[in-house]
């Protein structure tokens, strides 16, 4: 679905226009954001306070299980380690203030998103999807287990919509269900904030830990990735207000 290269990119530019932004990989069993962002370091620690230090890139402090572990070596936990993880993650890592916190989570429904929703209040979800059908029925699952939980989503994102040729820049639909992701949106009653499409650049800058909204962003995916950065602002913006409207 390639929705850790759409939360980096959305945190980059959330960041990018002037606001204070975290991001938590919380793809535990598969985490992306030190090979995204091109991180081969540990974060600092402070031992007295039992404290971790985010690491910044692009404007944007970084937290992942992958800093403290060998990149090669995989996470084989049961679901009360899973859980722990998470509350160190969110308890222990010494964020500062900031405007909004961007969580990537591993795809479907498990123990990381059912503990993430116990332990803080969420402004809300943004589910990342393709077209194709599989993938549609996994995001919907998501997003059902997330208004089962009372967490608000915010809207659907159709990533790797098209693809789009290096040489003339024609789209072609990959999957050859255009506008699926849209169409879902409709039928769920979600805000649909756009399509992702895919091209080499995205590909090559993800292996070389670049961002794509920061190393090319006037290109039709950087400024699909700024676009939706501006709709995710807007609907985090209006769901804070009516959280605030229904709490008084």
């Amino acid at each position: 679905m390639g929705k850790s290269t759409v939360a980096a990119n959305l945190a980059v530019a959330l960041a990018r226009s002037g606001s204070a932004v975290g991001l938590l990989d919380l793809d535990i069993y598969g985490p992306s954001v030190p090979l995204l962002f091109g991180v081969d370091e540990q974060p600092e620690m402070d031992p007295e306070r039992q404290k971790i230090f985010p690491i910044e890139r692009e404007g944007v402090a970084l937290m992942s299980l992958g800093f403290l572990m060998d990149p090669e070596q995989a996470v084989i936990w049961r679901g009360p380690m899973v859980a722990g993880a998470v509350q160190q993650l969110l308890r222990d890592v010494e964020w500062g203030d900031l405007d909004y916190l961007v969580v990537d989570l591993p795809p479907g429904t498990g123990d990381t998103q059912l503990s993430l929703a116990q332990l803080v209040p969420l402004t809300g979800v943004v589910i990342v999807t393709t077209a194709q059908d599989a993938a549609l029925t996994i995001a919907t699952k998501a997003l059902q287990m997330f208004r089962a939980m009372k967490v608000p989503v915010l809207g659907i994102v159709e990533n790797m919509s098209t693809f789009v040729c290096p040489g003339c820049g024609t789209e072609t639909p990959i999957f050859g269900h255009e506008g699926a992701g849209e169409t879902a949106a409709s039928r769920l009653r979600v805000p649909f904030l756009g399509r992702i499409p895919l091209t080499a650049e995205i590909v090559v800058d993800g292996d070389l830990g670049l961002p794509t909204v920061a190393a090319h962003p006037d290109t039709p995916q950087g400024d699909a990735f700024t676009a939706l950065a501006g709709k995710v602002a807007g609907v985090v913006s209006a769901s804070a207000v009516m959280q605030g409207a229904c709490r008084r």
